[in-house]
């Protein structure tokens, strides 16, 4: 089959994807199945290998992603229920002092957000964003603002969440370095985030008569009521919460330095490399969350299991969605569409970091999804980042790029717009105004960033 017709069937395919997600509101799995069906159909693929082709695309996906979206997920909830993001939330105010508490909350929104879903952090965080806004005297926009838009940054660059995680496994990135670097760029972009958003923040925006509803009424009921309340048990220490964020950083940061720094076959390489697989440092995290947070809550083996149980349904889903992402990704590779991408793509003599930049941030703006587009641009391109002779560093910056453009342009066909729209009290066109502004100049300033850090090891 020509070049063009390839092309053409996978111009279509992305097409006909987006139609079914955005228009006619086909779960995002079914919809990337059916998909993958077709394409397989379109470009003539063996009907024997139809279905090998979609179970190996399933099986390499989720090798990796199904431990490591579980295990994070599971971290993240014990985190959650113990009351872990407040305790970091008010640890950092009185770090800074009260005069920088938007500072503080965006700190540790930041720390927050590498174990926990954007969504679930920041729905766990609007009470503590209420509490210090009501203290202020502002509105919620002012301190949730800039909480919200580096929470999605790391979510999108920062393993174990899940569409860096997928995309990686699908372009063979390193975990460590991806996490490395998605950090490291995810610091100053939370400096940025504040300062965005307070230039965003110059005029007030009205707030929407129910949350004002709800905002006039928070902590109006704590006392009285529940003044005869048993007392719930403490709030873990921060340094307790650091711990469990920073340890399997750590771990997976040692695994990174001993690959890059050590020849193969070094026995001290092979256990570096051992501790360091994100999976090792995730079990270490959950199993210290298991005993640390436990202890701290008094809760027994059928409670602490409950609680690790109750943070599967939700992964379940993004786990599937990432493996459909995986699969699609895998038919584009086997039909030719992603080798007849890779040349046309050469022959534009563009930088690749920027065309995976685009790619993302277009799929993004059209159908919402910050996972799928990460897991389709990886698909389409990892031909071109296989073919391309680059180092397992180059692979990871291309990894972070694509991660960087699914930020963007967050808007109405965006779950993760709804939530912060409804939580701040933004009328739809506020929310384009503010959230949908801070989430693309984030985007641009995490891949400008990424680009640098490219040129500068090219």
């Amino acid at each position: 089959m020509s070049t063009l017709a390839l092309l053409g069937i996978g111009a279509g395919s992305i097409a006909l994807l987006l139609l079914l997600i955005i228009r006619w509101q086909v779960h995002a799995f079914v919809a990337m199945m059916l998909v993958s069906f077709l394409v397989a159909f379109a470009t003539g693929m063996p009907i024997g290998d139809i279905i090998s082709t979609l179970i190996a695309g399933m099986g390499g996906t989720l090798g990796s992603v199904a431990i490591l979206v579980a295990l994070g997920s599971m971290l993240g909830r014990m985190i959650e229920v113990s009351g872990g993001a407040a305790s970091l939330a008010n640890r950092f105010t009185q770090l800074l002092g009260p005069t920088r508490v938007p500072m503080a909350l965006t700190a540790a929104a930041l720390v927050l957000a590498i174990p926990v879903f954007f969504d679930v952090g920041f729905i766990i965080l609007v009470p503590i964003v209420y509490g210090f806004c009501k203290a202020a005297g502002v509105n919620p926009i002012k301190f949730g603002l800039p909480v919200a838009g580096i929470m999605l940054a790391a979510h999108v660059v920062v393993p174990p969440h899940p569409g860096i995680v997928g995309g990686a496994a699908i372009v063979k990135g390193d975990i460590g370095w991806i996490t490395i670097i998605g950090l490291a760029i995810c610091i100053p972009l939370a400096a940025l985030s504040q300062v965005v958003s307070g230039w965003l923040n110059r005029k007030g925006y009205p707030m929407l008569p129910t949350t004002a509803e709800q905002f006039a009424a928070f902590g109006s009921s704590q006392e009285g009521a529940d003044s005869k309340a048993p007392k719930a048990a403490a709030a873990p220490g921060v340094g307790t919460i650091m711990a469990l964020i920073l340890i399997p950083l750590a771990l997976i940061m040692a695994g990174t330095t001993g690959a890059t720094l050590l020849p193969k076959g070094d026995n001290l390489r092979n256990v570096l490399g051992f501790i360091g697989s994100p999976i090792f440092a995730l079990m270490v995290a959950v199993g210290l969350a298991m005993f640390l947070l436990g202890r701290n809550q008094g809760w027994n083996r059928e409670r602490t299991n409950a609680i690790m149980e109750s943070a599967l349904p939700p992964a379940a889903t993004v786990i599937l969605v990432t493996g459909a992402g995986g699969v699609f990704a895998k038919v584009l590779t086997a039909s030719g569409i992603g080798t007849a991408l890779s040349q046309s793509l050469t022959a534009t003599h563009l930088p690749l970091i920027l065309l995976a930049f685009i790619i993302s941030l277009a799929l993004r703006a059209a159908q919402g999804s910050a996972t799928v587009a990460i897991i389709t641009t990886c698909g389409l391109l990892a031909d071109a980042m296989a073919g391309g002779g680059y180092s397992p560093l180059q692979v990871a910056l291309l990894t972070v790029a694509i991660g960087f453009g699914s930020l963007g342009l967050s808007h109405v066909n965006d779950s993760g717009f709804w939530i912060v729209t409804r939580y701040l009290g933004l009328s739809v066109g506020d929310g384009l105004r503010t959230w949908t502004v801070l989430t693309t100049v984030l985007g641009i300033a995490g891949f400008a960033l990424t680009a640098l850090l490219w040129v500068a090891v090219a």
